[in-house]
């Protein structure tokens, strides 16, 4: 194996020799800092741009209430997500990461089915976090084009779509440039995300006039319920606002094997992710909670079009908030470019292991950028595929946000479930819970199932086939392909997928497959070099 940074397979770096005792030889440049994968994990969440993305959820099921205290009772379960995800993280830390440790943890009946629907379900999610961040983001463009025109302009959902084409376009540009230029651009996002929060949590009270301040009592305990379902369970469902946004911790896996010293970075990377979001995000909520006035349904139903941009307006006045806004339109921006660069990490990894149909043309690598061009257009154009969902009706295009979640779950599900399920040889690594890693997994795994079944429900008890939960049809959907292809007779992935494949050859052998199907072509006796860590 050549080594990235040296022509001798024996001057291996740390990361490289614990990536070869994992079957993979190291073909990404290793730019990203531990700082640098915490921005890519923290700018995925967003803060500002992902609350404001889905306040549409929080505030008519639910109210101030549901935005304060249900976003501090959802942090405390995606921490628990979080801290499971770490543990086989630093066990394991490659790009392939959900998948591979299914397989490797798995029992040998059933590892390559659950390893093929786990790499389908991540690859789903990458794709729906895509088109669910650049959605948002032209909704919030279109907001500030009618706050400039004091909200005479209005628009309609073929506009947004154009503006969500452009959007993920300039993004397929954006990371398909080197990885050096992408790490750096991290330490911009961490900043620009800080910058924001704080200026809502203390600006926002400041300007905000008097007649849009809300009491302690109402910020801290009104429960408003516009949606019609019973109060208990609409409670529930605004937990999606706080699940989307904290959500895309696993993105910090898919860039293990560009981040220095991956088995402690990856795993806290994650857990900071989610620590400072959950804290920040706080503040957030209980800024707006305080400031937003209490007309809701003047809010959500407001020409602008966006609950938080017209909370701005009514606190900054016209110029402050088209100020604002522009700095959350170019912070949502950034989110875009952050899923864009882990979805072409973990859809790579998923091709260089042969599961996705024509994996021979999506696993290469730009000889000039030395990034996985291929796969960063292949899941733009089929973010692109999603959004056409805006054609059907508003809420056919907001399953998108919950397809994210739910996809996600599944793939985060199976990993920490075969982990206890199964007899395997797992070995922690340098971070792990010890006694608390079977409580902590088990409120996780319990936690993720309930929310799952919840997020298939339609926003209101009363639906229509144009307004019921697309999230059903579109997951439903994939996933039954997905299955299709695993058991489609003579060229099904049940005859000739087993799971993660080795890309390591021995030295003596001058041998450097350029893809896992021409691999597979000649057979799986592939020498893996096992270096001791």
């Amino acid at each position: 194996m050549a080594s990235a940074s040296s022509d001798s397979p024996s001057e291996y770096t740390r990361d490289e020799a614990i990536l070869a005792k994992l079957g993979y030889k190291q073909e990404f440049r290793r730019e990203f800092t531990p700082l640098e994968v915490f921005g890519v994990a923290f700018s995925i969440v967003g803060l500002l741009p992902s609350i404001a993305s889905v306040l549409f959820n929080a505030m008519p099921n639910g109210g101030p209430l549901a935005m304060v205290w249900g976003w501090l009772a959802a942090s405390a379960f995606i921490m628990c997500i979080g801290l499971a995800m770490a543990e086989l993280a630093s066990a394991a830390p490659t790009s392939g990461g959900l998948y591979y440790w299914t397989h490797s943890l798995a029992s040998p009946r059933c590892r390559n089915l659950l390893s093929w629907i786990v790499g389908y379900a991540n690859t789903i999610t990458s794709i729906a976090a895509l088109a669910s961040v650049d959605w948002a983001c032209a909704i919030q463009i279109t907001a500030a084009v009618s706050i400039a025109s004091n909200q005479v302009y209005a628009t309609t959902n073929g506009q947004i779509y154009g503006i969500f084409a452009a959007l993920v376009l300039s993004h397929a540009v954006l990371v398909s440039l080197g990885t050096q230029i992408l790490a750096r651009l991290q330490r911009l996002y961490i900043l620009l995300n800080v910058c924001l929060c704080f200026i809502v949590i203390i600006a926002l009270p400041i300007a905000t006039p008097s007649e849009f301040r809300n009491s302690a009592s109402y910020a801290l305990g009104d429960f408003t319920n516009l949606d019609g379902w019973p109060s208990g369970f609409a409670f529930v469902l605004s937990l999606l606002a706080p699940l989307w946004t904290i959500g895309g911790y696993d993105s910090s896996v898919h860039m293990s094997e560009e981040a220095s010293n991956a088995t402690t970075a990856i795993p806290w990377a994650i857990i900071g992710s989610i620590a400072v979001s959950a804290v920040l995000g706080w503040g957030i909520n209980v800024s707006l909670a305080f400031c937003m006035g209490s007309d809701l349904e003047g809010i959500l139903n407001s020409p602008i079009g966006q609950p938080m941009a017209q909370i701005f307006y009514n606190s900054f006045g016209q110029k402050g908030a088209l100020a604002l806004w522009s700095l959350v339109i170019v912070a949502q921006y950034m989110m875009g470019s952050s899923c864009l660069l882990v979805g072409s990490r973990q859809t790579f990894a998923f091709a260089r292991d042969g599961g996705l149909p024509f994996s021979r043309y999506f696993y290469r690598i730009n000889s000039y950028t030395k990034t996985p061009v291929n796969t960063v257009w292949l899941d733009a154009l089929l973010s692109l595929a999603i959004g056409l969902l805006a054609f059907a009706s508003t809420q056919a295009i907001n399953a998108m946000f919950t397809l994210a979640v739910t996809s996600s779950y599944i793939s985060y599900i199976t990993p920490i479930v075969t982990r206890f399920a199964f007899k395997n040889d797992f070995k922690p690594g340098p971070f792990n819970l010890g006694k608390f890693s079977f409580p902590v997994a088990a409120v996780a795994v319990l936690w993720m199932v309930f929310m799952n079944i919840v997020f298939f429900f339609p926003t209101t008890p009363q639906t229509t086939v144009r307004e019921m939960n697309y999230t059903v049809v579109v997951l439903g959907g994939f996933m039954s392909l997905a299955l299709f292809w695993y058991y489609c007779p003579i060229y099904g992935g049940v005859h000739w997928f087993n799971g993660p494949v080795s890309n390591l050859v021995s030295a003596d052998k001058g041998q450097d497959d350029d893809s896992v199907s021409e691999k597979m072509g000649k057979g799986r006796d592939v020498d893996v070099l096992t270096v001791d860590v």
